[in-house]
């Protein structure tokens, strides 16, 4: 996957991981380097099979990104689009249908915490996440960032587990991550690896079938079961696959129960390994992503 952002957010969120891009000040100008079709051609040259709009939300700079999917799909390149999901009605339809998959961001499951800390609300990210999943083939999943004492109480997690199960179903993978201190959070501890253990369970006791932790070791809740015979079918240790028990249409190798997801016939093999990709952009500038 070629990832790639530009500055800039329209949430304010004190947590934010990303802080430098989101909030820098001075717009960064990577349309007038790299054009569409120079990022298209980069993602053939390096072997990615798609490209990820990321680091910042591409909602802020859709018409650029709905380009640059235009032309990556004319080069057989699929499109990622991970963002917080707040964005009104008419656009969220244009973004959407040049996108292949997105990883929504589900801040925390309550306004007063989408209000004091994010300035924005809760209600029409639930409402993308709806869009998604009853109006558009887009494969999607969901990301929610445990903050102690913010977001991770069991109430809120079984609230928003209840919400996924009844308004999107078993199938939407639901991610917890861990918060590291940054930006104006400092002042508050890192999640604990137990708290995302809890609230993955209690996803999985409400009946979500794919439920994993996210930025700590845990290879047990970082892999994909089967939701009949509990099979591990895909075994991950951080970016590293350690086992692939899926049939070249992506069924479960015992049982031969589906698994949903979006699957190739054979797993990558790049692992875990980040490469900075320099892209000609003219024959006097160059651009990295």
């Amino acid at each position: 996957m070629l990832s790639f952002g530009t500055a800039g957010c329209n949430l304010t969120c004190k947590f934010c991981q990303n802080w430098d891009i989101s909030k820098a000040e001075t717009f960064d100008r990577i349309q007038d380097l790299a054009s569409p079709e120079a990022i298209a051609e980069a993602a053939v040259r390096s072997g990615c099979r798609s490209v990820a709009f990321t680091y910042n939300d591409p909602v802020i700079f859709l018409e650029y990104a709905v380009d640059v999917a235009q032309a990556c799909h004319e080069r057989g390149i699929k499109t990622v689009a991970v963002s917080a999901g707040y964005i009104s009605a008419e656009p969220r339809v244009e973004f959407f249908r040049h996108m292949d998959a997105a990883n929504i961001d589900l801040k925390s499951f309550t306004e007063s915490f989408y209000k004091k800390l994010c300035s924005s609300k809760l209600t029409p990210v639930l409402e993308t996440l709806e869009y998604l999943k009853h109006e558009t083939d887009v494969w999607f999943e969901i990301t929610t960032l445990l903050i102690p004492g913010m977001n991770d109480s069991t109430a809120e997690i079984e609230a928003e587990s209840a919400w996924v199960i009844n308004h999107l179903g078993p199938d939407v993978p639901l991610h917890f991550s861990a918060f590291h201190p940054d930006w104006r959070m400092r002042n508050v501890s890192p999640t604990p690896p137990e708290t995302l253990k809890i609230a993955r369970q209690i996803a999985m006791n409400a009946g979500i079938n794919y439920v994993y932790t996210g930025n700590i070791y845990d290879p047990v809740g970082q892999a994909t079961y089967c939701s009949e015979c509990h099979a591990v079918l895909i075994g991950r240790n951080g970016y590293n696959m350690t086992t692939w028990n899926l049939s070249a249409d992506g069924r479960c190798d015992q049982c031969d129960t589906r698994c949903h997801g979006v699957f190739e016939a054979e797993p990558g093999r790049w692992g875990s390994r980040r490469m900075p990709l320099r892209m000609s952009a003219s024959e006097q500038e160059q651009v990295a992503l």
